[in-house]
C-alpha cells in the first residue's frame, strides 16, 4: 500500500544555496538507488524563500524506513542540519477504497 511522507524544511536566512545541492542529491540517490521510492520531489515557493518542501512517496512503510537507513540519506542529514532551523514531517498511508 503505498506510504507518502511530506516533509517542510524551515532554512536558516542565507543558507538556502548551501541546503540545496545535498537535498537534491538524496532526492536523485533516493530515486535512483531504492526500490522502494517511487518519487521525491523538492518544491520551492518564490513566496517563501526560507522554505523547503518535500513530497515523497514509498511503495510502503517499510521502503520509507529503509530510505531512513540508506547512506545518503544519512550523509545528507550530517551536511545539511546546522542549515536547518526547523523541520516539520508527516506521513500518510493510503486509504482502501
Amino acid at each position: 500500500m503505498p506510504y507518502a511522507v511530506t516533509v517542510v524544511f524551515d532554512i536558516k536566512p542565507g543558507h538556502m544555496d548551501a541546503f540545496m545541492p545535498h537535498i537534491l542529491q538524496n532526492a536523485r540517490s533516493s530515486v535512483r538507488d531504492e526500490p522502494g521510492c517511487r518519487q521525491f520531489d523538492v518544491c520551492t515557493d518564490p513566496a517563501l524563500p526560507d522554505t523547503v518542501f518535500l513530497y515523497e512517496l514509498y511503495d510502503d512503510l517499510a521502503a520509507f524506513e529503509a530510505h531512513q537507513g540508506m547512506p545518503h540519506y544519512i550523509a545528507c542529514g550530517l551536511k545539511i542540519g546546522d542549515l536547518v532551523a526547523g523541520k516539520t514531517l508527516k506521513t500518510y498511508a493510503q486509504v482502501d477504497r
